[in-house]
């Protein structure tokens, strides 16, 4: 890791699977790794979300929602990919002239990413053109964006893209940005591949740069220079920022760890993971302000005005209780997940977006002994049956230690179905495996001393039919009963602290199970207070009724108009959302003016406005499943 002027952060793991209520004893960063990369014992560092596929999205009588078009008239989509092919292969859209660039993900197997040139030129009847590889065991997909340049070194148009690592191919991918002159759309030509930071998380050197998830380019007009702020993927909490005026040489500038600036008191936020996910950078009175999105931490103001000594603005604070779920009699925390935000065309307002694809939260409680009525977070394991509104844990566990070795801790009885586990020595497949076949029918792993131990959570990488959560180890010994008193634990490389008590030890009840808390929705921010004013959200992610089934019901993205008070929402399976963001008299509020679904479903990722050459505007949407969709708004 590279130094800055806000700090260090250390290595650590907080997964954001489903997390239950109840505060942490330590800060654990969420270390962003979309492709999921296994450590020692099988545990997954990841940060972000999940970005799953409702199988059942297009072309089935059941399985979306109903077809709306109301004040949006579609003006032309493509469909890249064969009847039911690729799915979920699209990412994000961004456009330029006549062109239009979506980002090729991850699904449906993870061999090589890139980006799809579209011609836009008519855009009624978009046409294919040519595809821009990502580097093998690559794939792209948040934050593709197309800048101009006129420097000494470079004019015309730049592509910026962003190169996230495909799960086992780690011999193969790169990380940073990739940036490709289409100065000439049809001729693509790649300046340079996979620039970013060089050092890994022990400050040492690596040959390819860590992953980014998500990057943005400006121009400062005053200097002439250009650059790109981005997400760190395996620095989590960091925002790193290059110059590429030279697109073909671009220079390291700095990197800033914001995690203290944004983070709010242990336990206010469900799953307190506070990490860079995204960001935008825009010119407000003279100075070039970033919007930053760091997820359980709400949102960010930096002024980048010089990004080599970029500086704290404000940030943004979760309420005591979700103020959505508040409205329908519901006293929980927060969801944060604060996803991307853009500010609106006056920068009086910004409007953000905070994703949620599980309607469903866990909440973990034990349930007798000396700890009997303590809340504690759990997070499940990446291939496992998942708490949920059929499936819950309760009753009495039974402690097994390391559960390496079959024979070695008693099988389960007809009072005692729940294994607990302490990590380490074998992996989690083997102790799941174990405890499964000595006639368990859940598992609760707890955490061991020494490196992203203790209080750090992560998701166990294991597959197995049985229901299986990671916990902290103080937790650990909350549900075996264990006092507290003089406990100790450390993460250092001695790997100290108190013993775990072991095998026969008297362990308690736990009762762990889901309860709906509703999907992503949608914030309206006063920019200079950084208070909230309203909220949004599609009815049927509010209703449990529509919990499964109907794809995913969560907000993505928003793109604000440049010319009037309305905000454009990609709503995954809820389609295309319009949104005015001010009431008659003026005052911030947020209503819904139009609205798109398509038939067959739709499932878009990223919006943007775009300013045709033709002279007309329209709202390109970047659909999962099919290609890039051109609207217009046609309300008042």
């Amino acid at each position: 890791m590279r130094g800055s002027s806000l700090g260090r952060v250390a290595r650590s793991a907080l997964a954001t699977g489903v997390l239950a209520a109840g505060a942490l004893l330590a800060p654990a960063v969420a270390l962003a790794d979309h492709g999921l990369t296994a450590v020692s014992d099988g545990a997954i560092d990841t940060g972000k979300e999940t970005k799953h596929h409702d199988a059942q999205q297009h072309g089935e009588d059941q399985g979306h929602l109903p077809p709306r078009s109301e004040n949006v008239k579609e003006i032309g989509h493509i469909d890249l990919f064969a009847p039911g092919d690729e799915a979920g292969r699209i990412g994000d859209v961004s456009a330029k002239g006549n062109y239009a660039y979506l980002t090729h993900y991850r699904e449906p197997t993870c061999e090589r990413g890139g980006v799809q040139v579209v011609d836009i030129s008519d855009p009624a009847a978009p046409k294919r053109g040519p595809y821009i590889p990502s580097h093998l065991g690559t794939y792209a997909g948040e934050g593709s964006q197309v800048i101009s340049l006129d420097t000494k070194q470079f004019k015309g148009d730049v592509l910026i893209y962003q190169n996230e690592i495909c799960a086992g191919r780690e011999q193969n991918g790169i990380g940073g940005v990739s940036l490709i002159d289409v100065t000439n759309p049809l001729k693509p030509k790649k300046l340079v591949e996979g620039f970013g930071d060089f050092t890994n998380t022990n400050g040492k050197s690596q040959t390819h740069a860590n992953q980014v998830h998500s990057a943005f380019g400006w121009v400062n007009e005053e200097t002439g220079r250009a650059y790109v702020i981005m997400t760190d993927d395996e620095e989590a909490a960091d925002t790193d920022i290059i110059e590429i005026t030279n697109p073909s040489r671009p220079k390291w500038v700095a990197d800033y760890d914001l995690t203290a600036q944004s983070a709010q008191p242990l336990g206010a936020v469900h799953g307190d993971a506070v990490f860079i996910h995204d960001e935008i950078v825009k010119k407000i009175d003279g100075r070039y302000v970033a919007l930053l999105s760091y997820w359980d931490g709400g949102y960010i103001k930096f002024d980048v005005t010089d990004p080599a000594n970029a500086t704290f603005m404000a940030d943004t604070d979760y309420l005591p209780f979700d103020p959505v779920r508040l409205g329908f009699g519901q006293q929980i925390s927060p969801e944060g997940n604060g996803h991307q935000a853009e500010f609106t065309r006056d920068n009086e307002l910004f409007i953000a977006t905070d994703e949620d694809f599980d309607p469903y939260r866990v909440t973990a409680t034990v349930s007798s002994g000396p700890f009997a009525g303590h809340e504690f977070t759990a997070v499940h394991g990446d291939d496992v049956p998942f708490i949920d509104a059929d499936t819950s844990m309760t009753g009495d566990t039974q402690p097994v230690g390391l559960a390496c070795e079959a024979g070695t801790f008693p099988a389960a009885d007809a009072a005692h179905k729940i294994a607990v586990i302490e990590r380490g020595v074998c992996d989690f497949q083997v102790k799941i495996d174990l405890v499964k076949a000595a006639g368990y029918e859940g598992a609760i792993v707890f955490n061991r001393t020494g490196e992203d131990g203790c209080e750090t959570l992560v998701t166990m990488l294991a597959s197995s039919t049985i229901p299986a959560i990671f916990v902290s180890r103080t937790d650990g010994f909350r549900i075996l009963g264990a006092p507290l008193d003089g406990y100790t634990c450390s993460t250092g490389a001695d790997a100290a602290g108190t013993a775990a008590p072991g095998i026969g030890h008297d362990s308690s009840e736990v009762d762990v199970r889901a309860i709906f808390d509703g999907w992503g929705y949608v914030h309206l921010y006063d920019a200079n207070t950084m208070q909230g004013h309203d909220q949004y959200f599609i009815p049927e992610s509010q209703d449990e009724d529509y919990a499964d089934g109907y794809g995913d019901l969560s907000v993505h993205e928003v793109a604000t108009d440049p010319d009037e008070d309305l905000a454009y929402i990609s709503y995954y399976a809820g389609g295309l959302r319009v949104l005015k963001y001010r009431d008659a008299e003026g005052n911030p509020d947020l209503q819904e003016v139009g609205a798109h679904i398509d038939a067959q479903g739709n499932n878009f990722w990223g919006v943007e406005v775009h300013k045709h050459p033709n002279g007309q505007k329209y709202v390109l949407a970047s659909d999962r499943d099919s290609g890039v969709w051109l609207f217009q708004y046609t309300g008042d």
